[in-house]
């Protein structure tokens, strides 16, 4: 249980930091785009996307809002119950699943409530652009190569063992 404990506190920081960079930044459009410079490589600005990863489906025509906070759904709560039935020893996998159940409930959130993702971080190498991203974002990023990590480490078990 001491697993949704970072669950709720990734949950919480992505949703404050994009209501904090929704107030501090105007939204960027095509007519108008403020960013605040971090590093040569790194920059913030606020992003509203209404598709999934890398803004697939976000020109659906409104659709996709219902049908991502689906599948979202979906994928949360059986995250969640894999999160409640992991045996004690697998911490490496507990925290994997609640790094991705945070991300994954931040987006949902916005997405059922908004329509869209606030995205705000940027990265970049003029003129290359990785598309915008947030906490949430980088939580399920963080939580995926966790679990990859597991899987390599228990794969190595089972060969130590054999």
């Amino acid at each position: 249980m001491k697993y949704f404990s970072n669950t709720l506190f990734l949950f919480a920081v992505d949703q404050v930091l994009k209501w904090y960079m929704s107030a501090v930044l105007p939204l960027c459009t095509p007519e108008r785009c403020e960013s605040m410079e971090v590093l040569p490589f790194f920059k913030l600005m606020v992003l509203h996307n209404r598709g999934a990863a890398f803004s697939f489906l976000a020109d659906a025509g409104g659709w996709q809002r219902w049908f991502l906070v689906a599948v979202s759904s979906v994928v949360s709560v059986f995250v969640a119950v894999w999160l409640y039935r992991i045996r004690y020893e697998q911490k490496l996998l507990a925290v994997s699943l609640s790094f991705i159940l945070g991300g994954a409930l931040g987006n949902l959130i916005d997405r059922a409530l908004q329509g869209y993702v606030v995205d705000f971080f940027v990265v970049y190498y003029h003129p290359y652009y990785f598309p915008a991203f947030n906490i949430a974002d980088s939580a399920i990023t963080v939580g995926a190569a966790l679990m990859i990590l597991d899987i390599l480490i228990g794969n190595q078990k089972r060969h130590e063992s054999e």
